[in-house]
């Protein structure tokens, strides 16, 4: 692995550690350079409640990779969780800077309604 990603991963882990403790779902994003993903996991870690990405069929229309993407996405998964019940959940940015596609898709759940 290069050694970007192995920082990457450590700072992922390192988060994750600290939203285990607060024993909330946690709202996890993934980003390739094309594509942006989210999940819902369960406060367990166990299961994964909801999922939302820019491959879906409503995104998809005119996918460009880019932040207005990642809000079209941060949108349909605060419908998800609302649809599921979930209001408060713990944002997971994965290691990544909160800046660009990962803070349209968190502004964009706020939005939507969920609480982080």
């Amino acid at each position: 692995m290069s050694k970007k990603k192995v920082s990457r991963l450590r700072r992922a882990k390192r988060a994750r550690m600290h939203i285990r403790e607060l024993e909330v779902p946690r709202l996890s994003v993934f980003r390739t350079p094309r594509h942006i993903y989210a999940q819902i996991i369960s406060a367990a870690g166990d299961m994964v409640q909801a999922s939302a990405s820019s491959l879906d069929a409503s995104v998809r229309v005119e996918n460009k990779g880019n932040s207005e993407d990642a809000a079209k996405v941060g949108k349909l998964i605060a419908e998800k969780a609302k649809a599921l019940g979930v209001a408060k959940v713990a944002f997971d940015r994965s290691g990544y800077q909160y800046h660009g596609r990962i803070k349209a898709l968190a502004d964009a759940a706020r939005e939507g309604g969920l609480q982080f």
